[in-house]
């Protein structure tokens, strides 16, 4: 009786992240899939519906590619792809060069201090999203508190018109998805044996070698989940570059809300969004599958 208790207890420990994806992931996910794949129409929604019967005319919902076909065709996706992954590529970048020595300092710091230094860090998720945007347009505008600050030093003499570029956008998603790169490292150091770096320098390294040799690869597994976790929202991230980016800059994701809003053009802007998972997800599935395998080989 108790086995079965057990067994019936881990199946339903397991069964509900799998019921949580099936329900908030994969559903949504076919839903936008099959929309991808049907025809623009001017009507309410604006598609004609696919595996759903008849569309208005009287006809049966037809697949089409052509949305796909439209995006493969039309450079202005290349731009905002390549685009929206370079810069997610170089934010996520700054905030490991950041987040790596904040989140060492932290493991390194008295562990009476540590709740305090966690604290910190996550302080800033206290506070609307939103809100911390808005306030770094009047920090970065020419009239804000850095141009201000840098005339009052003498370190420049005009204001630099920093808001609208691809500047305040790094400047953005590195400070609001700094935390995400902080944690992981964290965690993965804090559990770290330090003794190892003293039998590494007893046996010869210098303390920059002991650190590439011990503690980087240790830190690893949470450098690579910190930069999962920065690069995957940055790469489809609105909101910061439609307010410090401005009208110049393009993402992805600033091209997605024109399609879906502005053209209300449903079945191409639902491809937009199935080709930026598929970008994001393929490259990580492959990626752990790999890990995966190495720990068998390694074992």
């Amino acid at each position: 009786m108790q086995r079965a208790l057990t067994a019936i207890f881990n199946r339903l420990t397991i069964g509900v992240p799998y019921l949580w994806l099936i329900v908030f992931f994969l559903i949504p996910f076919f839903i936008v899939f099959k929309i991808s794949l049907s025809e623009t129409a001017i009507q309410m929604p604006p598609y004609n519906p696919v595996f759903d019967g008849t569309d208005t005319a009287g006809k049966l919902g037809q697949l089409s590619v052509g949305n796909y076909t439209f995006l493969a065709e039309d450079a202005l996706y290349y731009r905002a792809y390549l685009s929206s992954l370079l810069t997610a590529g170089i934010s996520t970048f700054i905030a490991l060069l950041i987040g790596f020595p904040l989140a060492y300092g932290m493991a390194r710091a008295p562990g009476s201090l540590r709740p305090t230094l966690l604290m910190l860090v996550i302080l800033p998720f206290w506070t609307s999203f939103l809100i911390r945007v808005y306030a770094w347009i009047g920090i970065l505008k020419p009239e804000g508190l850095l141009n201000q600050l840098l005339i009052t030093l003498n370190i420049i003499d005009t204001p630099l018109n920093i808001t609208g570029t691809y500047a305040a956008i790094y400047i953005g998603i590195v400070y609001s998805y700094l935390p995400f790169m902080v944690l992981p490292i964290y965690s993965a150091l804090e559990k770290m044996d330090y003794s190892l770096i003293e039998a590494a320098q007893d046996l010869g390294c210098t303390p920059t070698k002991a650190f590439w040799k011990v503690t980087f690869p240790l830190a690893m597994p949470g450098i690579i989940a910190g930069c999962f976790l920065v690069f995957i929202p940055a790469t489809g991230e609105f909101v910061i570059p439609d307010l410090l980016g401005g009208s110049q800059t393009l993402m992805i994701g600033k091209t997605l809300w024109n399609e879906f809003f502005a053209n209300r053009d449903w079945p191409v802007s639902s491809a937009v969004a199935v080709i930026l998972l598929l970008l994001l997800i393929i490259p990580i599935v492959l990626f752990q599958n790999a890990q995966a395998k190495a720990q068998e080989a390694g074992k």
